[in-house]
């Protein structure tokens, strides 16, 4: 099975996504990798200690007893190859090659909005976090944080509150829960939405852990808010990693004589957009119509049109002046349908009027 093979690089210190990249296209597959000869692997790239850490795991570890354990646990594991792996994560440079997950991804967690801060939070901190998340849950919008103390903890239980989705990215693996006495709100958004996780089982919550897992708040979400964060604060490493994917970063306004908002006040003077209420960030994102957009989404290619435009789309880029010259059909035709079609996330637009198949939509009519 080659999923114990994600598994496996994944327990490996020093092998993350650029060598797994490098390990998929010298071998092929991972499978053929994790077996592979040392002097194969120099020959592949690896750095002396990545290949010591990649022998140790291959003599300590048995990968059917490390993926038994995941299942039993309850976890879903995501990777690359995987049609469920969420697709505004997949967009960034140097994705995880392995999500573990408990709960679910759905594909309207794609409308995802990013709202971390200071784990010291003021009052006027946390009755901001817990309006904004509370309005934007109740649009429709999936609220994603860090379960941490402070800022996080306001935004999950309120967007939970208000009967929305919540994913809630760890720092450490899925088994080790932290902060403690966040363990009944992470159950709570395991039910409604999902823990995320990029670290294997028994990993603990170190403190260099939660740095990297920001790229994933904030590369699973359209766009990142900043509720209160001081200057130190690791909230502002999530906007400047949001800032990096080419996500929108917003900020709350506060008090300047109040060290908890020097933070978020200068991330607005540096030009982040300003958030007064939720419908700055409905608007800003336009995800005022997700509603229209998750039932969009479900209607698959409504037409023949949409149908014969999938046959021929695949992962590389067609430009639409080539797609009306294979259909035969005006490019006005062309440019309304695919249109539709990116609404509903089958297809998309990758520049300069060239489009290609969804992965959603290549897996599901196996065009290649």
């Amino acid at each position: 099975m080659e999923l114990r093979y994600w598994i496996g690089f994944n327990l490996v210190k020093g092998i993350g996504p650029a060598k797994v990249r490098r390990l998929l296209d010298y071998f092929g597959d991972l499978g053929t990798a994790w077996s592979a000869e040392p002097d194969e692997l120099r020959a592949c790239g690896l750095d002396r200690r990545s290949l010591d850490n990649l022998l140790a795991v291959r003599a300590r570890d048995d990968l059917d007893l490390a993926l038994q354990r995941i299942k039993q646990i309850g976890l879903q594991v995501l990777t690359w190859d995987s049609p469920d792996y969420p697709r505004n994560l997949l967009s960034i440079a140097q994705p995880p090659p392995v999500l573990y997950v408990k709960g679910a991804l759905t594909p309207a967690d794609e409308w995802a909005v990013a709202m971390v801060g200071t784990r010291h939070a003021s009052a006027y901190g946390r009755e901001v976090a817990r309006d904004l998340a509370a309005r934007l849950a109740a649009s429709g919008v999936t609220v994603v944080s860090g379960l941490a103390r402070g800022i996080d903890g306001v935004a999950h239980r309120s967007a939970l509150d208000a009967g929305g989705r919540t994913i809630a990215v760890l720092g450490s693996g899925l088994d080790e829960i932290y902060p403690p006495e966040h363990q009944r709100l992470a159950e709570a958004i395991a039910k409604s939405g999902a823990l995320v996780s990029d670290y294997p089982l028994g990993t603990q919550p170190e403190s260099v852990n939660f740095p990297p897992r920001n790229r994933i708040i904030s590369g699973l979400s359209k766009g990142a808010v900043i509720v209160e964060a001081g200057e130190g604060s690791g909230a502002l490493i999530t906007a400047d990693f949001a800032a990096e994917q080419g996500r929108d970063v917003f900020a709350v306004p506060g008090s300047i004589l109040q060290r908890s908002f020097r933070g978020t006040n200068k991330l607005i003077q540096e030009g982040a957009k300003l958030v007064r209420d939720a419908a700055d960030i409905l608007e800003e994102l336009n995800l005022a119509l997700v509603t229209e957009h998750t039932q969009a989404r479900m209607v698959f290619p409504a037409d023949e049109t949409e149908q014969r435009l999938l046959a021929c789309l695949s992962a590389e880029p067609v430009h639409v002046d080539e797609l009306g010259a294979q259909m035969g059909l005006p490019i006005s035709q062309i440019t309304g349908t695919l249109a539709m079609m990116e609404l509903k996330g089958l297809v998309r637009q990758v520049g300069g009027m060239n489009y290609i198949a969804a992965k959603e939509a290549r897996a599901e009519y196996r065009v290649e």
